[in-house]
Order: structure tokens, then sequence, then C-alpha cells
């Protein structure tokens, strides 16, 4: 009866933590000056999952300079709930840090040796990739440059204000400062978010210092459906093993 209960409740947790796609995570924070930047799932994140990291521009088919450079970040052995906000760093100054607050932010295995972000014209993408640094799946991207900024993001197959956020061109700093508390489910807080005019965006400046928001979101809503169905069946599973405990 315990075993059937917890392969139910196993079950569950893999049903809802499936594989990210397009649009499941966003930018939250950028901060050009301490190499440090943010980001919400809209999703549960399955524990061991692989999401990489590039400042380096993709022109639809590669990415366009070879000294570039790559992080890959492993989530951590546990599920990482829809709402959370994980905060990265990668100081690319002596000590070098890099460094993420949930699981194990660290350089890919291939890639440039350029580290750090630039305090103009940047774009860093976050993808999934089947190995190395070879994209399969552009999650999302930020960008603050201004002359190519659209293709950047476009031959990504990403869309400003949908899954992407453009901020004022050469932006060292910026944060989103809308609403992280209200909606109904957490998709609908991807429009918010990848809309610029809910962000602080203060372009160039001395940043070094400030600390980015790490504060969750939430979500208002009650079970769906397809969750309700999910409880009575496990609930329905349940009693039949129960049942047949019973009459053996």
């Amino acid at each position: 009866m315990k075993k059937s209960v917890f392969a139910l409740a196993l079950l569950a947790a893999s049903a809802q933590a499936q594989a990210l796609t397009t649009g499941d995570m966003a930018f939250t924070s950028f901060n050009a000056d301490n190499d440090g930047w943010a980001m919400v799932t809209f999703v549960d994140i399955a524990a061991n999952t692989t999401v990489y990291f590039s400042d380096n521009e993709w022109n639809g088919t590669a990415f366009v300079d070879a000294n570039e450079h790559a992080l890959s970040w492993n989530t951590g052995t546990a599920t990482i709930a829809a709402g959370s906000v994980v905060v990265f760093t990668e100081i690319d100054a002596a000590p070098e840090v890099i460094r993420a607050s949930v699981g194990t932010l660290a350089l890919a295995g291939s890639g440039g040796t350029n580290l750090g972000f630039a305090k103009s014209n940047e774009t860093v993408y976050a993808f999934l990739g089947s190995s190395g640094v070879a994209p399969t799946t552009f999650l999302t991207a930020l960008t603050t440059e201004y002359d190519v900024a659209s293709a950047n993001i476009t031959n990504a197959g990403l869309t400003v204000g949908v899954n992407a956020i453009a901020l004022v061109p050469d932006a060292d700093f910026g944060e989103y400062t809308g609403a992280r508390t209200g909606q109904a489910s957490f998709a609908s807080y991807a429009s918010l978010v990848n809309d610029a005019a809910n962000w602080n965006d203060v372009g160039s400046g001395e940043f070094t210092g400030n600390v980015l928001n790490s504060t969750a979101f939430s979500v208002t809503a009650v079970p769906e459906a397809s969750t309700y169905g999910m409880m009575l069946a496990g609930l329905g599973l349940v009693g039949f093993m129960a049942r047949r405990r019973n009459n053996p």
C-alpha cells in the first residue's frame, strides 16, 4: 500500500517536471558590470537538467565568434519549482567567480576564452543542447544591442516581448520590476517579464554593487482540471490496491 502511494507521488512529480522548451524561462535581471543575471522558470525543471548560456551572437545556423565563451548550468539533484528565480554570477576578474544560487554553473566544454559580459552591444542566450554548445532549443534571450538586436533574436527563433527581452542600447543594468504575484498561472507572467516597460532599465552607468532581486513568483490559481483528474486517478488506484489486499 505504502509503496503504491510512493509510486504515485513519483509519477505525479515526473509528469509536472517536463523537458524545457522555448519560453519556459525568462531573464529577470542583467548586470554587465558584475557579470550577473537572474532568471525565472515558468515550469518545474527536472533534476539534473543542463542549460547552456552564451553571449555569442547566433546567425541562424551557427555562433559567429569563435572567441566568445559559453557556460553550462546543471540544475542540481532536486526539481526546481515553477516560479523560482535563480541568480547567476560569472565574474571574469581575479578572483574569478562562476556560480549559480541553485545547481552548478561552469564553463562549457567548448567555446572561447572571452569571459564575462560586454558593457555595450551584448546578446545573451539560454538554450538546450545535445552536446557541447550546439543549440537544439533556444529558451530565451536578452539583448542590449541596437543595430542588430532584432536579427540576433529572430535568428534564434525568438520574439522580443514574447520569449525574449530587449533592453535599451548599451544597458549595463536592467531588472524586472513588475508583478511577481497575482497571476492565475506562471505562463501568464511571460508577457510581463519580457516587456521592457516593466523593467528598471537604466542604461549605462556603474552598478557593480547592485544585488539582483531573487524574489520568487507565485500564482493564485486553483488546481486545473487535469490536476484533479490525476488526483482522482491516484485515489482510485490506491482504493483498487486496498481492495485487492483485503480480498486475496
